[in-house]
């Protein structure tokens, strides 16, 4: 069920979902918080505004609305590159073809000094 909150209203808009002009995105956004800001921004017409009938629900006390909460991500390990697998097997990928190439010009100059 996707309840809506406006002004303190709940309205359920599940069944609104597939024929809201604006996609039924603009409607999942919009679940589960307090829409009043959202549905005003727009600019409704007043036929959208007594639609609002249709999906009502009930009445929700401004207390148990939730307030904002500021997001603070999880503290993450630090990440120390020079550690890591990728890092030994990005230097091998470099130092390899190097090593190869060194030897085969020492190769090269030894065998080119003694015939």
């Amino acid at each position: 069920r996707l309840l809506a909150y406006y002004q303190c209203k709940v309205y359920n808009v599940t069944k609104f979902l597939e024929d809201h002009p604006g996609g039924g995105e603009v409607l999942l956004s919009a679940t589960g918080k307090d829409a009043t800001d959202d549905f005003e921004h727009v600019g409704h017409s007043t036929s959208a505004r007594a639609m609002l009938d249709e999906y009502y629900v009930g009445d929700i006390g401004s207390s148990t609305i939730a307030t904002k909460v500021e997001y603070i991500p999880p503290k993450q390990p630090y990440y120390n590159q020079d550690k890591t697998i990728e890092f030994i097997v990005k230097l091998l990928q470099f130092l390899v073809p190097l090593i190869i190439l060194g030897v085969a010009f020492g190769v090269r100059f030894y065998t080119k000094q003694s015939a």
